[in-house]
C-alpha cells in the first residue's frame, strides 16, 4: 500500500513529533505562557484574511457565551456575522484546510434559546445565524405552497410575511421567535404534531454546510442522507442555512379552549381520543397543575367561563389537576359550524364541567401567545433567569406509571414553571431522520419548564430543581420507563451510545462523512475534536 504524506511523517518523524506534544503539553499546563497563546493568535489572523462579506468580532463576546438556560458559558475566541453562505462554507473549509493542528470548533447561534450551551463553543467560532438573511423569503404559492427561507430566520417572521398571502407554516413550536436552523436541528414539537408530525416533518429541501466546509442542497431525492441526518441532527453533520417549508392556507380566527380533570386516566384518555379522531381539534396541548390557588380566577384574563358561578365555586387548592387545552381554527364566515363542532368534541370528554374556559383570539395571537408571557417575565426581571427544563418523550405504555410517582410526589407544586404534557402520534411522523423517539407508536411529550431564581438555596433555586430533575430522571431508569429526551443533554459519549441506541451506528457514520474532525456543533459533547491537542 502506498504511504500517505501523513503516513510518511508519522512514521519517518517520530522524534519531531514527540517535541512537538513535549511543548505543546508543557503550553497545556500554563495556559497563559506566550507558546500557547500563539495559535489563537495565528488563528484570528488567519480568520482576518478571509474575504468575506460579513465580518468576524474578536471582542467583546459574552453576549454569545450564554443561552436562555442561562447555566454554561463558555468563551469563543471569534463571533462571525455572515451575510452571505459563502461567509459560513470559507470559515468552516478554512478550519478544516488546517486539519489536526487546531482543536478549533464552530457553533452556529440562532436566538440563543438552547438550554445547556449546545450553541457555544469554547475558544472556537459561533456563527450569527441571524445575520445571515439571504436568500430572502421567497413563496411559491401554487398547488403545493411553500417558502424558501433563510435558516437565521425568526418563525414568528415567516408567519406574518406568510399571512400577506393567506398562507402559513403547518406545524409550529409554542415559541415562535426561534430561528429555522434551531427548530429544524432539533424537531419543532407543538401541539399540532398529532395532526403534521413535527416542523422537521414539513420540510421540502434544505441548503447545509458541512464539516468540510461543502455547500450541499438535499431532499428527499437528492442527498437524502445528509437531508434525514440533518433533520433533528442536532448540528452535527452540517450548519443548515436555508430551508423550503411546506405551507397551507390560514385561518383567521381560533377558538381556544381550556378544560380541568382531577383523574389522570381520565385526562390522558380524552387527549388520546382527540389525537386518533378524524375530525378533531387543530391543536392539543394539555399541562399539570399542581397545589395552585386561585387558577381559574387566573385565567379570566384571557379566558371566559362557561358558567361563571359554577366556576367560582371550584377551588384548585392542594389539588393535583390536569388540563386540557386545545384549539379550533376557523374564519369568520365558518363561526356557526365551528360552534357546533366545537360542542360536538367536547361533548365526548369528561372533564369537569364547571371549569370550561374559552376565547376567540385571532390565528396571530394565538401562536404568538407565549411571547405575551415573555414581555411580562422581562418587566419583572424573571426572563434572564437559570432554565433547568427538562424534555422527555415517554411511551404511551408507560405514561401512567409516571405520572403516579412524579405527579404530587416528586413534584409537590407547580410554581417554579408550567409542566407540559400531550401525546402525539409517531405514525405521522417521517421516517429515517435523527430524532430519536420511543419505540411506540403513540408517546407523550413532557416538558418540565421551571425557573430559578439565581442565589436562592430553597425550593425556587436551581441545585433544588436539579435535584428534582434528576430524581425523575432516576426513576425513569429504575422503573424501565422507556423514555428519550427530548433537547437532550449528556456529558460522555458513551450516555449518547444509549441514548441513540440501534441508530448510533448510523449517527457516528454521518459524522465520519459529513464532519470527519468533528468541527462542528461541540457544545452536544457528543464527539470530540480531532487534532493533535486532544491526543496529549
Amino acid at each position: 500500500m502506498k504511504s500517505t504524506p501523513t503516513h510518511f511523517f508519522f512514521k519517518h518523524n517520530s522524534m519531531l513529533l514527540r517535541f512537538l506534544i513535549f511543548i505543546l503539553g508543557i503550553c497545556s499546563i500554563n495556559r497563559s505562557n506566550l507558546c500557547c497563546d500563539q495559535p489563537f493568535s495565528v488563528i484570528q489572523s488567519s480568520l482576518k484574511q478571509l474575504k468575506i462579506e460579513g465580518y468576524f468580532s474578536f471582542k467583546n463576546l459574552d453576549n454569545v457565551a450564554k443561552d436562555f438556560g442561562n447555566r454554561y458559558h463558555f468563551l469563543p475566541s471569534a463571533v462571525l456575522y455572515p451575510k452571505s453562505v459563502s461567509d459560513i462554507s470559507s470559515t468552516i473549509k478554512h478550519i478544516f484546510d488546517m486539519g489536526i493542528t487546531t482543536d478549533i470548533t464552530v457553533a452556529a447561534r440562532g436566538h440563543g434559546h438552547s438550554l445547556e450551551g449546545q450553541a457555544q463553543a469554547y475558544q472556537g467560532v459561533v456563527i450569527s445565524m441571524e445575520s445571515l438573511r439571504v436568500p430572502a423569503m421567497r413563496f411559491h404559492a401554487e398547488e403545493l405552497p411553500f417558502v424558501d427561507v433563510s435558516a437565521g430566520e425568526l418563525w414568528i417572521n415567516i408567519l406574518h410575511e406568510s399571512l400577506k398571502l393567506g398562507l402559513t407554516p403547518k406545524s409550529w413550536t409554542d415559541y415562535l421567535h426561534l430561528t429555522v436552523g434551531g427548530t429544524l436541528s432539533n424537531a419543532g414539537i407543538s401541539g399540532q404534531a398529532f395532526k403534521h408530525g413535527p416542523q422537521i416533518n414539513n420540510v421540502y429541501q434544505l441548503e447545509v454546510v458541512t464539516g468540510k466546509g461543502e455547500v450541499i442542497t438535499c431532499s428527499e431525492e437528492q442527498n437524502a442522507d445528509l437531508f434525514y441526518g440533518v433533520l433533528g441532527g442536532l448540528g452535527q453533520f452540517g450548519i443548515i442555512t436555508r430551508a423550503r417549508i411546506a405551507l397551507q392556507p390560514a385561518p383567521k380566527k381560533v377558538k381556544w379552549i381550556r378544560v380541568l380533570y382531577s383523574d389522570f386516566s381520565t385526562f390522558s384518555n380524552d387527549q388520546e381520543k382527540l389525537i386518533s379522531s378524524k375530525d378533531s381539534f387543530d391543536y392539543v396541548e394539555g399541562f399539570v397543575i399542581i397545589n395552585r390557588t386561585g387558577l381559574l380566577n387566573n385565567w379570566r384574563s384571557t379566558f371566559n367561563p362557561k358558567d361563571p358561578l359554577l366556576a367560582r365555586k371550584f377551588s384548585s387548592d392542594g389539588k393535583v389537576l390536569y388540563c386540557l387545552e386545545v384549539a379550533k381554527y376557523f374564519n369568520p364566515e365558518e363561526t356557526t359550524n365551528t360552534d357546533q363542532t366545537i360542542d360536538v368534541l367536547l361533548s365526548k370528554l369528561n372533564y369537569i364541567k364547571s371549569t370550561m374556559f374559552q376565547s376567540e383570539v385571532s390565528y396571530v395571537e394565538f401562536l404568538d401567545r407565549v411571547h405575551v408571557s415573555e414581555m411580562k417575565l422581562q418587566e419583572k426581571g424573571l426572563w434572564d433567569v437559570p432554565h433547568p427544563w427538562l424534555n422527555l418523550l415517554i411511551p404511551r405504555s408507560k405514561i401512567h406509571d409516571l405520572a403516579r410517582e412524579v405527579f404530587g410526589k416528586i413534584l409537590t407544586d407547580t410554581s417554579h414553571g408550567p409542566i407540559l404534557i400531550y401525546p402525539v402520534n409517531k405514525s405521522k411522523w417521517i421516517k429515517g431522520t435523527s430524532m430519536v423517539t420511543p419505540q411506540e407508536d403513540v408517546m407523550y411529550l413532557i416538558a418540565f419548564l421551571s425557573s430559578a431564581m439565581p442565589s436562592s438555596t430553597g425550593k425556587d433555586g436551581l441545585e433544588h430543581i436539579l435535584n428534582k430533575n434528576k430524581k425523575i430522571l432516576n426513576f425513569c431508569e429504575k422503573a424501565h420507563i422507556g423514555m428519550k429526551q427530548y433537547l437532550p443533554h449528556y456529558t460522555t459519549q458513551e450516555d449518547w451510545k444509549l441514548h441513540f441506541g440501534p441508530r448510533w451506528e448510523a449517527f457516528a457514520r454521518r459524522k465520519s462523512t459529513y464532519d470527519p474532525l468533528a468541527i462542528l456543533a461541540p457544545g452536544h459533547r457528543i464527539f470530540k475534536r480531532a487534532s493533535l491537542l486532544q491526543q496529549q
